[in-house]
């Protein structure tokens, strides 16, 4: 467990102790009971007073911390609507370059956000995506079969031909998909 570096993909602009913090959610999930030296937990500081100046300096600590800046595994979700990390449907943060982390503002929630870039993400040694419940299996559908339309499917985004990325779904969330190919 010394070994073990654990960062964020993205975080809400709330303390690390709020119900809707990811922070709190992982830490509650079973990750505070794990012996990962609390030094090797890199929270994203999305509370902060300017969120855009927090971003920065986590680009800053991933680059200080980790070999080349690429992190080993990044695991994710999808969103209802398309998205993964907190890289929402036609939102400025789909086309982030040269950056690890940003703030994005979401206007379909009217709030900041910061979150893991798509360079970087894709920079990952590997890249996993969990997606599951029956809530999920239309959008599963559209992303996977439908045209590549990342500006509206951000998820799409995810993976590369050098970084592939690994999707995980439940019998629920992969319903709707012929099982003969896709």
């Amino acid at each position: 467990w010394s070994k073990v570096l654990l960062f964020w993909s993205d975080e809400r602009c709330v303390s690390k102790d709020d119900p809707e913090s990811n922070y709190h959610m992982a830490m509650q999930a079973g990750f505070a009971s794990l012996p990962i030296p609390r030094e090797n937990i890199y929270r994203m500081p999305a509370d902060a007073p300017d969120v855009e100046e927090a971003a920065l300096e986590y680009d800053r600590v991933v680059e200080e911390v980790l070999p080349k800046g690429i992190f080993d595994l990044v695991m994710l979700g999808m969103g209802d609507d398309g998205h993964t990390a907190s890289l929402f449907p036609k939102t400025h943060g789909l086309h982030a370059d040269n950056r690890v982390a940003i703030a994005n503002y979401i206007p379909q929630k009217d709030v900041w956000r910061m979150t893991l870039t798509f360079e970087c993400i894709n920079a990952a040694r590997h890249i996993s995506l969990y997606v599951l419940g029956k809530g999920k299996a239309a959008m599963v559908k559209k992303v996977l079969t439908g045209p590549y339309d990342p500006d509206e499917l951000p998820v799409q985004r995810v993976g590369t031909a050098e970084h592939k990325a690994l999707w995980i779904l439940d019998d629920e969330a992969a319903r709707d998909l012929n099982h003969n190919g896709l």
